[in-house]
């Protein structure tokens, strides 16, 4: 890496993480009312008042525990922000060192009567805590079958928990595609366009700031289908071999652990449903199962709650009709490394 790579590096990093300032901690639910006038049905973020002792459930909390999202959610935020379970006050590597691969061939030699050359590396510890999280739902009980159905604590419960693993999953993206650099391209079926090969290339030019290719390709729904458009227009033996590869055939001809679509959508305040990737395709490294200081672009640390699991779930008896249903839990979604963080941001047809 020359001296002005490591410049420009440096810039692209300052930058990703201003962009990643700008939207740390932006609140996706409103706040729940102070005078506790909460809208039945209506999802808040918690206040702290309601996780009194009092109103801790275990064996909802015990539900909360063992429950799986039927739509794979969670597995779309482990590929996007693998979990690292600490406690709640820790000290991760932040992996902003760029200057592990810069190099001169004769930087190393001392002259007769100096000092060798001093090395200076950016690399840095930084203490964090976890942000206790999580959401609350009013039920009136009007609005429910009479004789009330069975488990249906349960039923709100597994609602919570699918917002709460969205949420996550929405932060997650949102931080990396803040702190990625952007590279447009046009996949609308034109001749000679090749996606695959400018997702190739994208690696490469990430693996310039890395010092190594990034491991994980995440499409959003649009950009995967404007892929498999563009290739099946070209009429060549390429493209039509390249049209029908699958997720993992195209993780092999890239190189890398795993490339996965991403499908899901939200709804902010009320609005029409939008992809959370959309035409976008993102590359980054990451791995699941490593520690705090591994050079991952992106980690979610978890902390357990003071029921000792991942969430705690708390029901609070407002009025005779009235219910609070509560789920926390204890997360921080971190950019530990911008460094090649790459984004194709694609034009379709």
């Amino acid at each position: 890496m020359t001296k002005a790579q490591l410049n420009l590096a440096r810039a692209q990093m300052e930058q990703a993480f201003a962009n990643i300032a700008a939207i740390e901690g932006r609140p996706l639910h409103p706040a729940f009312p102070s005078s506790g006038d909460a809208k039945p049905g209506d999802i808040y973020l918690a206040n702290e008042a309601l996780f009194a002792e009092g109103n801790f459930n275990e064996p909802l909390t015990n539900y909360a525990v063992g429950w799986k999202d039927p739509n794979n959610i969670e597995a779309d935020l482990e590929f996007c922000a693998p979990e690292h379970q600490v406690g709640r006050w820790f000290t991760y590597g932040e992996w902003t060192n760029i200057e592990e691969f810069l190099a001169d061939p004769n930087e190393d030699l001392r002259a007769v009567g100096a000092d060798f050359a001093r090395v200076k590396y950016t690399a840095k510890k930084t203490a964090a805590k976890t942000a206790n999280r999580g959401l609350t739902l009013r039920i009136d009980t009007d609005e429910l079958p009479n004789p009330l159905p069975a488990n249906w604590e349960q039923r709100y419960v597994a609602r919570l928990l699918r917002r709460i693993k969205r949420n996550s999953l929405l932060r997650a993206i949102a931080l990396l595609n803040a702190a990625a650099t952007s590279t447009g391209v046009t996949w609308n079926g034109g001749a000679g366009q090749n996606p695959d090969g400018n997702v190739r290339t994208s690696l490469k030019t990430g693996a310039d700031s890395l010092g190594f290719r990034g491991n994980r390709v995440a499409y959003g729904d649009t950009a995967w289908d404007d892929r498999v458009t563009t290739h099946e227009a070209q009429n060549t033996p390429a493209g039509y071999a390249a049209a029908g590869r699958t997720p993992q055939m195209l993780a092999g001809y890239l190189g890398i652990d795993e490339v996965r679509v991403l499908r899901e959508r939200y709804s902010a305040a009320g609005a029409a449903k939008s992809e959370m990737v959309g035409a976008k395709v993102l590359s980054f490294f990451a791995e699941s199962g490593a520690d705090v200081e591994d050079p991952s672009n992106i980690k979610r640390f978890v902390s357990p709650t003071q029921s000792g699991g991942p969430v705690r779930v708390f029901v609070q008896q407002v009025s005779s009709k009235l219910w609070d249903l509560t789920v926390e839990h204890y997360e921080l979604i971190k950019i530990t490394s911008p460094l090649g963080i790459r984004q194709l941001a694609v034009t379709g047809s």
